[in-house]
């Protein structure tokens, strides 16, 4: 479980060193990763993503959205948010049991419209290689996810397995209230990553992965750059 996390000042320095460790990595040997972004992105043209590699600041978040934010909710776990016994907690409140909090992250995940018109409009949030948060092991990551949101605040994207060479679509929203971003693997309803949508502006974010055998585990999520032999490629 994500609890709080003691002297995190070291976490987070841990997080910005790893981020720059598997970045300088990918650049270098993103070649060997074998995804090809236009070959196996169910969706790409429909949703004319034509850089998915593109991030967006969280200015362009709030005026994406029609729902006037003003201030962005950041989930910094294991700071902010902890799990301590049977509750999850928010700069030191209480705000949901931990088994509510995976069910509302579920709820939130699997509340995609039925149908998605042709004509909506997506905007990149970039593509990330997700880690276990302070895993000390040193491997390199072999998960890889691209995300987009629509204005309606649907997510959209790929996760690609390196080591399985599987790639799957995935899906889920925005939660207009908490701003709480939360999406599944198309067709299942676990496990379930989620984090805060201005996370998904930075360029490493905490996040949680909710297991239906209700273990929650904290991930990092770390934004990679386009590597410049493949731009433009289709």
């Amino acid at each position: 479980m994500p609890a709080r996390i003691p002297n995190y000042a070291d976490r987070v320095t841990w997080r910005h060193n790893h981020a720059n460790t598997i970045r300088a990595n990918f650049r270098s040997h993103h070649h060997h990763h074998h995804w090809n972004f236009w070959q196996q992105h169910p969706h790409w043209a429909r949703w004319n993503l034509t850089r998915p590699y593109r991030w967006a600041t969280w200015a362009a978040v709030t005026s994406w959205f029609p729902w006037g934010w003003s201030q962005p909710v950041y989930y910094d776990y294991g700071n902010t948010v902890y799990y301590q016994g049977d509750n999850v907690y928010y700069n030191n409140e209480v705000i949901a049991t931990t088994e509510q909090y995976a069910e509302q992250a579920e709820d939130i995940a699997t509340s995609v419209p039925e149908t998605i018109p042709q004509d909506t409009q997506w905007m990149s949030l970039g593509i990330f290689a997700l880690t276990e948060d302070g895993d000390s092991s040193g491997a390199d990551p072999t998960i890889y996810l691209q995300l987009a949101i629509s204005k309606e605040g649907i997510i959209g994207g790929t996760v690609h397995n390196t080591q399985t060479e599987e790639t799957s679509p995935v899906e889920g929203m925005v939660d207009q209230k908490t701003q709480r971003a939360a999406w599944v693997v198309s067709g299942k309803t676990s496990p379930i990553m989620e984090t805060g949508i201005v996370n998904l502006t930075k360029d490493e974010a905490p996040a949680l992965l909710h297991f239906a055998d209700g273990q929650t585990q904290q991930w990092l999520m770390v934004r990679l750059e386009e590597p410049q032999n493949t731009q433009g490629t289709q």
